[in-house]
Formats: C-alpha cells, sequence, structure tokens
C-alpha cells in the first residue's frame, strides 16, 4: 500500500522522453578539422636562420633524454595515476623534486610563497637565464584531463638534460614547478615572489590536438556579482520584498543578450553559485561567477566594463543591490608569443619528426586561457601546443586524461623534453638570436606591469 509521500514522489511520467541531454553534433569541429589540414599543405612552418647551440651539445642533449626515457615516462604514468588539484599538488610536488634529486640536482621546495611549487637550477649563472616549466595540477573528478603529466615531465625531461651537461652550458637554466595553472594563477603568485628574477626568457609546452609554436591563448577575469534584496512571503506578501534571484535572472539574460554584440575574440560564461533556500521565501541573496575571455588585454578591459555595466543595470531593475568581486584569483593575461623563439622551437621539435603548423592554421576559435600569458608580458615566452591525440579528443574531457598517457603522449614527452632543452641551448648560446627574440618582444610592447594592469579597468 502506498503512502502519501510514496504517491506524491511517483509524479507522472515523464511524456517527452528527455531524461538524457542530446549529445551535441560534431559537424563544425568535423568541418574545422578539415579546412585544418588543407590550410596545413599550404603553409610550411617557418624556419630559423640562427646559428643556434653547436651540434656536440645537441648531441649530447640528445643522448641525455633518451637515458631519461624510463625515469620520465613512469613519472607522467604516476602523476596521472595520483591526480591532485590546485594548491594541493604535494604527493606530484614531491615525486618530481624526488626525481630531480636523484639526479644529483639540489631543489627548493616550497618555492616563491607555495607550499607545492618547486625551483631547480643548473648552469652558469653569469650568463643569460633560461626557466623551463613544469606544471602538474589537476581537474576536479576529470584528473589529468588536460594533460599536466605530459607537461610537467617534459619540462623535467628538458631540465635534467640541460643539468646533465650543465658545466658546458654558456648560461642558467631555472626549472620551476607550478602549482594551480587551472584557475588558481600559480604562475603569477609565484611571479610576484620573485620567481622570474634574472630571467631572460620561459618556456614550457602543452599537450593539444595539433603542434603549434604560437597558439592562441585568451586573457580570462573573474567576475563574482552579489545581489543582496529583501526577504519576504513568496505568496501573502511578495510585493514587500526585493527578490536577488530575478536580479541574478536578469543578468544572465543580459550577458546573453550582449553576445551579438560581442567580437568574436571574447568569451563569457557563467553559472549562478547561489539563489535562494526556499520557493516560499522571495530570496534576498543570489550570486553568480562568470569567467570573461578576451584575446587582447585592451579588449578584456572593454569587456569587464559592459559586464559590470549589465550587473548594476540588473539590480536598478529588480530594486537589489550589487557588490562585484573582480579576480579572486590572479587575472590571466593572453599570451604573447615571440616570433624568433617559436621558430627556434619548430626547428628542434622537427628534428624529431614533428611538423609544426604555421600561424593561424588552427582556427583560432579553439582557445583556453593560461596563467603562462602572465609570464609572456614579463619576459619572452614560448608557450608550444604539442599533439598528443587526434582533433576528435577535447581537452577537460576524460578522454584527454587517457590520451596522455598512450603511448603517443609518452613519445610527446621525450620528443619535446628535447626541443626544450634544445631551444634553451640555443638561446644560451646564440647573441643574435637573443637579440632577436629581445628585439621582438619590445616591438610587441615591452614589459608590462602585470599585477597592476587591471586597476581601475
Amino acid at each position: 500500500m502506498l503512502t502519501m509521500h510514496d504517491r506524491a514522489s511517483k509524479g507522472p511520467a515523464d511524456p517527452y522522453g528527455v531524461a538524457d541531454p542530446q549529445p551535441p553534433d560534431d559537424f563544425l569541429v568535423r568541418r574545422l578539422a578539415h579546412e585544418t589540414r588543407e590550410r596545413a599543405r599550404n603553409a610550411p612552418a617557418p624556419t630559423s636562420t640562427s646559428a643556434g647551440a653547436r651540434s656536440d651539445l645537441l648531441e649530447a642533449l640528445r643522448d641525455a633524454v633518451a637515458g631519461l626515457e624510463p625515469s620520465l615516462v613512469a613519472a607522467s604514468h604516476d602523476l596521472a595515476a595520483h591526480p591532485e588539484v590546485a594548491f594541493e599538488e604535494h604527493r606530484s610536488a614531491a615525486s618530481l623534486a624526488d626525481l630531480v634529486e636523484s639526479h644529483g640536482v639540489e631543489v627548493v621546495r616550497g618555492a616563491h610563497g607555495l607550499d607545492t611549487a618547486l625551483r631547480a637550477e643548473t648552469g652558469d649563472p653569469t650568463g643569460p637565464t633560461v626557466a623551463v616549466l613544469s606544471e602538474y595540477d589537476a581537474l576536479p573528478g576529470i584528473g589529468h584531463g588536460c594533460g599536466h603529466n605530459v607537461i610537467a615531465t617534459a619540462g623535467l625531461g628538458a631540465f635534467l638534460a640541460l643539468a646533465a651537461v650543465g658545466d658546458r652550458l654558456p648560461g642558467r637554466v631555472v626549472w620551476l614547478g607550478t602549482p594551480a595553472e587551472e584557475g588558481g594563477g600559480g604562475k603569477e603568485l609565484m611571479a610576484r615572489e620573485g620567481a622570474l628574477e634574472g630571467v631572460d626568457a620561459a618556456l614550457m609546452v602543452h599537450p593539444f590536438t595539433y603542434d603549434i609554436a604560437e597558439p592562441v591563448f585568451l586573457g580570462r577575469r573573474q567576475l563574482r556579482a552579489t545581489f543582496t534584496g529583501i526577504t519576504s512571503h513568496a505568496s501573502a506578501q511578495p510585493f514587500m520584498g526585493r527578490n536577488a534571484l530575478d536580479a541574478v535572472n536578469l543578468m544572465y539574460t543580459g550577458v546573453g543578450l550582449h553576445r551579438q554584440q560581442m567580437p568574436p575574440t571574447d568569451r563569457v560564461h557563467g553559472i549562478v553559485t547561489s539563489g535562494g533556500e526556499r520557493p516560499n521565501v522571495v530570496p534576498e541573496h543570489a550570486e553568480m561567477l562568470f569567467y570573461l575571455r578576451s584575446e587582447y588585454p585592451e579588449s578584456l578591459s572593454v569587456l569587464s566594463g559592459r559586464l559590470a555595466d549589465i550587473a548594476h543595470g540588473a539590480a536598478l531593475m529588480t530594486g537589489c543591490g550589487v557588490e562585484l568581486s573582480w579576480d579572486e584569483a590572479p587575472p590571466y593575461l593572453p599570451v604573447r608569443g615571440n616570433g624568433p623563439l617559436a621558430t627556434a622551437w619548430t626547428g628542434r621539435y622537427a628534428e624529431r619528426g614533428r611538423t609544426v603548423l604555421a600561424p593561424d592554421v588552427v582556427p583560432r576559435m579553439f582557445a583556453g586561457s593560461t596563467d603562462f600569458g602572465n609570464l609572456s608580458y614579463r619576459v619572452p615566452g614560448v608557450h608550444a601546443m604539442v599533439a598528443i591525440t587526434d582533433q576528435d579528443t577535447s581537452l577537460h574531457t576524460r578522454e584527454f586524461a587517457e590520451a596522455a598517457v598512450a603511448p603517443e603522449a609518452d613519445r610527446v614527452v621525450l620528443d619535446a623534453a628535447y626541443a626544450l632543452a634544445a631551444v634553451t641551448a640555443d638561446y644560451l648560446s646564440d647573441a643574435d638570436l637573443r637579440a632577436a627574440v629581445a628585439a621582438d618582444f619590445e616591438a610587441a610592447g615591452g614589459a608590462v606591469d602585470v599585477p597592476t594592469y587591471f586597476d581601475g579597468r
């Protein structure tokens, strides 16, 4: 016999059968992949004319990377098997530090103000300096769906290979283990604590579905909009309340309507983090969190102003108050490319049988954000993308996490480690290359005061 609760909980059958989400059509992804292949056929990647490092030094780096293969692959798989999210990468950081120390190199643990950050050095501290970066935080619930295990071990492999020839390097190499790329801004926090002091250039790689030396990465800001209304009985006296959830609804709608006027360089996405407690009480508190992205720092400032206007408009329409909180974690600037460094990377990665695509071959719409962008406005840098799987696999998915420990990803760890090490050696060895890198950086605007960039914007 059914109780009243049982009868109430059953409810009518769903006549539409839409309990499950409809899978998106992948036509556009497939079409863009086809167009990318066509453009790639007709757009040869640039080649470097720089002298670079001596052939004997490059040969020693190749041998060193080959000797590191078992430990690098094992480390990559170990990170993937024990994923840790931003600022909680204690095991990951410790295992990487242990590996460095097993090669006789001292590691600073808890470097630059972060418990899970690492720093090690090799080479001649009186010469020019290159920083090689590793990141190793994972995604909640997905693990290494962004392939940071590949990033960590490729950067580490490059550093260990360079450390093996450290007495022959005409300069210094700094290895930085950087936590919390996924939203925490670990690199920016470390930079504010001196991580780039004395550094002339910074290099790292990131797994992807294409090989690209100068990928597009958007700047990103966070906006939390907190609306305050007045509580009231939602049935007896709704006219005595001010509905904060209505303000959230209007802001979300306003952002949606603004998309028609947004340039294709911009992205906005948001969630409702709080919307009331019970339906019979007019909500006096409701909150939204937005990510704002744009391809240029200036256009990101413009987008920020539009979102602020929309929030204030929603508050006015509903009679609510609103407080805007910007950038609870440091904002990310877009990645600023460097032509000479990118060309050097293209040539060295090609030595491993890889074909790096020319700029703008891959659609610019395939763009996320990274805290490396902040470093690229302090010093010249390369944030190369390395293909570990085919174009049908999206980042931030369980499928990409599986690809990050597949045999192709293991090969990429070694190939990218060599190329990072070789470009580092090129930069340290070649004064003409260093001058070209510096000139390109200055032509793009030079160093920027990153922590204050968005003040008042």
